[in-house]
């Protein structure tokens, strides 16, 4: 299969690996079972220190940090801060663009042992791009997103290409940017590849929690980009005592979340710079 590749040269756009390495390290701090993990040890040096009467109250506050971001009630209310302004739209209320960018994060290439493209939880973005692309809303497809090559064989934006040709989307119809490593470099990369085709109005598709952060840093890249989210958490299905109850799920979902906010701390930290 033969893919139309786009290779954006990278140049100031492209983040440090120091600055990505920092972001992912508070991402995780600052993430619920993060933040537990950090109070716990903190909690442990200063019992062994003698100061038992803090390190209890620290054990304590990080078990209650912990559980009240694993509820869904305080789980559900911080995705929809992200969220409410972007809910899911009917196919016919999507304006028409001369193209659309869809952000990795979806899926993981075929490996050994592994023949098939893998979806997360996040791919419905991808097949809501088939169903744009199929609805003729958008003619071409840039699929940014790139890889790390100790891990894999190909970029995510060629796994995701695979998995676009499969469910119908000709290859003609995709362009792949395929250095992208974080949401600033999918817009500054993307925004590129389209200038260089002389496109200016593009549908946006990634998922609602993640639309906020992506859709500011595409917006600062001088084109004009539609919001296309999807991927809502939805209404919360936990009612009455249920909903304070601790969750996997809503665990996971917070984490989503919060790393969110801290990627927008990250954002408007290197523009005030």
């Amino acid at each position: 299969m033969l893919l139309a590749h786009g290779r954006a040269k990278q140049t100031s756009a492209t983040w440090p690996a120091s600055t990505i390495l920092a972001a992912g390290v508070v991402t995780g701090l600052i993430s619920p079972i993060g933040t537990w993990w950090v109070l716990s040890l903190l909690a442990m040096l200063l019992w062994a220190l003698g100061r038992k009467r803090s390190g209890a109250w620290l054990a304590g506050a990080g078990s209650v940090w912990l559980f009240v971001w694993s509820t869904p009630l305080a789980s559900h209310w911080l995705c929809a801060q992200l969220e409410a302004p972007y809910p899911a739209l009917e196919l016919r209320a999507i304006p028409p663009a001369e193209a659309a960018v869809v952000l990795g994060g979806a899926v993981r290439a075929a490996s050994a042992g592994r023949p098939f493209v893998d979806l997360s939880a996040s791919a419905d973005r991808v097949w809501h791009a088939a169903r744009l692309y199929h609805a003729g809303k958008a003619p071409l497809l840039v699929l940014s997103g790139g890889d790390d090559r100790a891990t894999s064989e190909m970029s995510e934006a060629h796994a995701m290409g695979k998995f676009l040709a499969e469910l119908g989307v000709p290859t003609q119809a995709l362009l792949l940017e395929e250095n992208s490593r974080n949401t600033a470099e999918n817009a500054a990369f993307s925004a590129r590849l389209l200038q260089q085709k002389g496109i200016q109005r593009v549908l946006l598709i990634t998922s609602a929690m993640h639309m906020p952060r992506a859709l500011a840093h595409f917006q600062a890249q001088g084109l004009e980009f539609v919001p296309v989210a999807i991927d809502q958490t939805g209404p919360m299905s936990q009612r009455g005592v249920l909903a304070w109850l601790p969750d996997a799920g809503a665990l996971e979902r917070s984490s989503r979340a919060m790393k969110e906010y801290v990627g927008g701390w990250v954002m408007r930290w290197r523009w005030q710079r």
